[in-house]
């Protein structure tokens, strides 16, 4: 067996039909579907527990990976374009670059909005309701949770379309806004800050919020906490409420900045395979990093959307410094995958590995519970001392603990993003 390349998306060149067809007129549907069927009775990581199968019954690789996979477990493995893939990956995007969800007041309000996106550019923030879209009330949509009507209402990922959306802005004012979807790279890091813990001005908390472990996030990441580094922070409030994965290999480089290179050569996550590859195991160790910040602490912001490599991170941490989480349970995904190409066409993205850290805790299906149960407050932006997470994170900072309070009153609601759905894994990367 040739064994497995590492790293949180391992990228493998494919055997057999794929093998060396790198024209993608060449690959059809039924030859990748084939070369799934090859991989997944291989490397899959519940092999041993998939339906079983006629391949010939399935006329491509995503109808055939949907009838494989062991869903008692996995919501995860997928099939993608290939060029899709990569564009996402190296963080090409195309749309008005925003994530829209439902406040507790069932208003559809603007939760994420890209610094390079169409809309940023003419002033939109998060908290902006969106009352209207192309004449569509995006709030009903969103309470009937009718995905086909909300797709209709942003229409195609396409440079040619443009939209029309009334807003209302904090101040209750309403603004009128034609946007047009435009092709360009994302930010993975929000926004990075620093917030005084005390009135005295000796205690300093370095505020990030993270969106995604993608090809960007490298030299984004090395920037933040070069800042600061040389702003001698003192405490970290990291926000990964909608940071859905990415690559383990940035999960990695994420925590060696807040761990500190004290921690450098310890174990920060370690791939356990299934039993036909358990040569392939391999654990990933602290970096020593340039901008380590040595925390004794942190305290993370978490929703339902803090997946895969982001929980990679929370876990990584756990046993080597006080991790604090505010928020909501996280999403629950202690599992990732390798990728194999085909042909260019497609790209193959089964579960292929579970991830446990230096105590050998895993198996987080369930998610992470919060220390303290928080609202995403998307009634204000995420610097404004005054959103309820970050208010919670503060205070946790300041006193030791949190207000105990706030549960009662706890609602969660869904995210709608512009982005694939199968952005919610964590990969490993050659």
């Amino acid at each position: 067996m040739k064994r497995l390349s590492l790293l949180l998306l391992t990228v493998i060149l494919l055997f057999g039909s794929c093998k060396k067809k790198e024209d993608t007129s060449e690959v059809t549907p039924e030859m990748a579907r084939d070369t799934l069927y090859y991989i997944m009775k291989a490397y899959y990581y519940w092999y041993n527990q998939m339906p079983v199968v006629d391949r010939n019954n399935y006329s491509d690789p995503y109808e055939l990976l949907d009838a494989m996979m062991y869903k008692e477990l996995d919501r995860w493995s997928f099939v993608a374009d290939y060029q899709e893939f990569i564009d996402e990956m190296e963080g090409t995007f195309v749309g008005h670059g925003i994530m829209v969800s439902l406040s507790s007041d069932n208003k559809a309000r603007i939760a994420q909005i890209y610094k390079n996106s169409p809309l940023y550019s003419q002033g939109v923030r998060r908290s902006w309701i969106i009352k209207t879209i192309n004449g569509y009330d995006l709030a009903a949509i969103m309470l009937a949770h009718n995905t086909e009507a909300y797709n209709t209402a942003f229409g195609p990922s396409s440079t040619t379309v443009i939209n029309d959306f009334v807003f209302e802005k904090p101040d209750g004012s309403t603004e009128i806004i034609s946007s047009q979807k435009a092709s360009f790279t994302l930010n993975s890091v929000i926004l990075y800050d620093t917030l005084w813990l005390d009135a005295a001005g000796t205690k300093k908390a370095g505020h990030l919020v993270f969106e995604s472990f993608i090809e960007p996030s490298q030299q984004e990441l090395q920037t933040a906490f070069s800042f600061f580094k040389s702003a001698g922070v003192t405490d970290l409030i990291l926000d990964l409420r909608y940071n859905t994965g990415g690559y383990l290999s940035i999960a990695q480089q994420l925590a060696s900045y807040i761990g500190g290179n004290t921690l450098s050569g310890k174990t920060f996550a370690t791939l356990q395979y299934n039993d036909k590859f358990q040569e392939a195991n391999e654990t990933f160790k602290f970096l020593t990093t340039s901008y380590s910040l040595s925390l004794p602490k942190i305290v993370v912001i978490t929703t339902r959307s803090t997946a895969s490599a982001s929980e990679a991170v929370i876990n990584g941490l756990a046993p080597h410094i006080n991790v604090a989480l505010v928020g909501d349970t996280t999403h629950g995904k202690p599992v990732g995958m390798n990728g194999w190409p085909c042909g260019k066409k497609y790209f193959f993205w089964p579960i292929t590995f579970k991830l446990i850290n230096s105590i050998g805790t895993g198996d987080y299906f369930d998610g992470f519970l919060p220390d303290q149960l928080t609202t995403d407050d998307l009634t204000h932006d995420f610097d404004d001392r005054r959103e309820e997470c970050l208010k919670e994170a503060i205070l946790y900072l300041k006193t030791g603990s949190f207000s105990g309070k706030g549960s009662a009153s706890f609602s969660r609601s869904r995210q709608y993003s512009e982005k694939p759905l199968w952005m919610n894994n964590m990969f490993i990367k050659n």
